[in-house]
């Protein structure tokens, strides 16, 4: 198993299905986890998981696209504790609120721009305040989380594949600036988990327009990778474990392509 005893981690969007399974394994490799969400319920369940298994988590309400709140929280978690190490997010818009699924030419400008708004702000504003401490202790990581629409390979995905893109450019210009110092920033892509809301809503909209039924377009997901299998929730967090942890340490300004073969490099 990993080890990631004695570090701390942050997880923003952790009420949902892949913010709480990587904050599961965090835990679960021995690392305190400090959950933040906007529902309160939500992070407060994966909380209560985690320490009833053993670990170490903390939840709170935070919105991870409001700077000054994350500042004011990472603050708040580095008196706490003396430092933070880890820092991952997996917020996101529902697929419905940018039409996920619809040609480029047929989306609104404000279907387009969401997910910038959103995926990319928020990844910069957490992925910022972190750094901010992660400088003054020359050490830490930075987990930015993609899909295999950042390298294109499907119809319908241009908003989120726009997106996903720029953070993916965005990680590597932080690396660029960050690692000297000791501080490594680095990309998990991974393609679509059909356990996750985010896939059962896609798979609704596909299903609907192709006139098949939702167990053929989730069938689908997985015949357009190589490994014919599509990556589960638990795949990405052990990803993300190893990429936080010292088997990583080598790794910075780059991209872990966890599709199952959705995509190549």
């Amino acid at each position: 198993m990993t080890n990631l005893k004695q570090k701390v981690a942050m997880v923003f969007g952790a009420g949902g299905s892949v913010g709480a399974g990587v904050a599961k394994e965090l835990a679960a490799s021995g690392a305190e986890v400090f959950l933040a969400g906007r529902t309160k319920s939500n992070v407060e369940e994966v909380a209560k998981q985690i320490t009833a298994a053993g670990g170490q988590a903390h939840a709170d309400v935070v919105d991870a696209l409001d700077d000054a709140a994350v500042t004011k929280y990472l603050n708040r978690i580095v008196n706490q504790t003396g430092h933070i190490d880890i820092e991952f997010n997996a917020i996101g818009p529902p697929p419905r609120e940018y039409a996920n699924g619809k040609n480029a030419v047929a989306l609104t400008i404000d279907e387009f721009i969401l997910p910038v708004t959103t995926v990319l702000k928020s990844q910069f504003i957490t992925a910022r305040a972190a750094a901010r401490h992660m400088l003054e202790q020359r050490s830490g990581v930075i987990i930015f989380l993609t899909g295999s629409p950042a390298r294109p390979h499907i119809q319908g995905a241009s908003a989120i594949g726009a997106a996903f893109g720029a953070v993916e450019n965005l990680m590597r210009h932080l690396a660029l600036e960050l690692s000297p110092t000791g501080v490594r920033v680095v990309c998990l892509r991974s393609s679509a988990m059909p356990e996750t809301r985010v896939i059962q809503q896609t798979m609704d909209a596909v299903a609907s327009v192709a006139g098949i039924t939702k167990d053929q377009a989730i069938a689908s997901l997985a015949n357009s990778t190589m490994l014919k299998v599509s990556p589960k929730v638990s795949d990405t967090a052990r990803a993300v474990a190893f990429l936080a942890s010292e088997d990583a340490s080598m790794m910075t300004g780059t991209v872990l392509n966890s599709s199952a073969g959705a995509v190549w490099d």
